[in-house]
């Protein structure tokens, strides 16, 4: 049931948030320990306030109203991905290069899964990182499992 939401969320807002000039960078509905929570990451690229998330927390909850595709109590959080947001694809690496990244591979590359570096090229569908001891390092995007900015 989890997958059918997190699809209709996504649809809707990826139709909505073009026109308020917003990004959709994830949607998440798990069971915390509180309950059921519907979390919606938003992004623009002069930053995100607290009345873009109102604006598309309105806007969810009257979609989330109609359709009517949660059964139980839930509670819905629209946020920023915040400093340290997750890459997803090629097109966030690429909006990212001369930032700092962290990203673990789905196996070990020379003994190593987790790579820290500022991000130098993102094409081919590869990443090119300097780490932080200035080694150059290439990276494949079908092997990173999980990248996000780093501080």
């Amino acid at each position: 049931m989890s997958g059918v939401v997190v699809e209709k969320v996504q649809a809707f807002a990826e139709t909505l948030l073009p026109s308020m000039e917003l990004e959709l960078v994830e949607v998440q509905f798990r069971l915390e320990g509180h309950g059921w929570v519907l979390r919606v990451y938003i992004d623009g690229k002069a930053g995100i306030t607290v009345e873009h998330c109102r604006r598309v927390s309105r806007e969810l909850s009257d979609f989330l109203d109609v359709e009517d595709c949660i059964a139980h109590g839930y509670h819905l959080e629209v946020s920023s991905p915040g400093l340290e947001r997750s890459l997803k694809g090629m097109q966030d690496f690429q909006r990212y290069i001369g930032k700092k990244a962290k990203i673990k591979l789905r196996e070990d590359v020379e003994g190593q899964k987790t790579f820290i570096g500022n991000i130098v090229k993102a094409e081919d569908d590869a990443v090119d990182l300097a780490l932080e001891d200035g080694t150059p390092c290439h990276l494949v995007l079908t092997q990173i499992r999980k990248a996000r900015l780093s501080l």
